[in-house]
């Protein structure tokens, strides 16, 4: 491991629709070339992500990019290849269908050398409708489907409401990944923000938000569909819990259900309350966000990568 500078470690699977985008603004980042690296980790892709990465890298070898691929399927193992083969102490990580600001990089570089005493820090993540624009159904009790990490102004440490930085956002010190035991392979899919964060509070609980490190995310018509709706929360019910499970045992298991349960009958309240303005559909998808949940926290092998 070299010295101080940035590893983006952008983990990939079929995503030829938007991998162009994210080589190209990381391409234009402002800070200096020989202070970062982007590492691409193919998560097996069978579309044509490989190819275009690969291309890219060849026809701009000033880029400081690389490419990794890695055959365990799930974007835990693909994050955690990308923690082994940063060369950098400092790792962030990215969305494949994210596009950084020109100033991303050395905003989180800046920051973390004048904060030595950080674990890491999350950046602002703001949604890019790229095709229909945003959905009737949106609003904010479903912000968290299409990536929001939008905490206002000015940077600040996570803590009382600010649960934990965004995966599509998220920045760590390499050392302090490796003494965690970097990200739970188990989770393929969702959650993998949440417990690697609560991995990493115990050895050291400081960490940022930093508004002005801004990443937008794309969300095609395909995310928006009803199929994937209902497959992403599923999923976030079934990886939650096994986070739960292996971080707190069996009785948290229990009350992460009630939770739920909780959950899904104020969901009810929030339906009517909408439909009472109006906004029906708005209150329905809150619903089916929260059975979704529910129902996947009670399936095993949910799988949608």
């Amino acid at each position: 491991m070299q010295g101080p500078g940035l590893s983006i470690v952008v983990c990939t699977y079929n995503r030829q629709k938007f991998i162009y985008n994210c080589l190209q603004c990381l391409s234009l980042q402002t800070l200096d070339k020989a202070c970062f690296e982007v590492v691409f980790v193919d998560n097996n892709s069978t579309d044509k992500s490989a190819e275009i990465i690969k291309e890219y890298i060849s026809t701009h070898p000033d880029l400081p990019y690389r490419y990794v691929f890695e055959a365990s399927k799930g974007l835990a193992f693909a994050r955690n290849r990308g923690i082994q083969e940063a060369k950098y102490d400092v790792i962030t990580f990215i969305d494949d269908d994210a596009e950084a600001i020109p100033e991303f990089a050395k905003t989180i570089y800046d920051f973390l050398i004048l904060h030595p005493e950080a674990a890491g820090a999350g950046g602002r993540v703001l949604p890019k409708y790229s095709e229909d624009g945003e959905p009737r159904w949106m609003n904010k009790y479903l912000a968290g489907y299409v990536g929001v990490a939008d905490h206002g102004q000015p940077p600040r440490r996570y803590e009382g409401k600010m649960k934990y930085p965004a995966g599509c956002n998220m920045t760590y010190r390499k050392d302090v990944l490796l003494k965690s035991g970097g990200f739970n392979n188990k989770l393929t899919f969702r959650s993998d923000d949440k417990q690697i964060y609560f991995a990493i509070k115990p050895i050291n609980d400081i960490v940022y938000y930093i508004p002005d490190a801004l990443v937008y995310h794309n969300i095609d018509n395909e995310r928006l569909q009803f199929s994937s709706f209902k497959k992403l929360f599923l999923k976030t019910g079934s990886d939650e819990r096994i986070r739960v499970r292996e971080e707190k045992g069996g009785l948290a298991v229990l009350r992460k259900m009630t939770e739920y349960m909780v959950k899904f009958g104020a969901s009810w309240l929030l339906w009517l309350l909408f439909a009472l303005k109006g906004q029906e559909i708005k209150g329905r998808y809150v619903v089916f966000s929260q059975w979704f949940t529910l129902k996947g926290f009670f399936m095993k092998n949910v799988f949608v990568r």
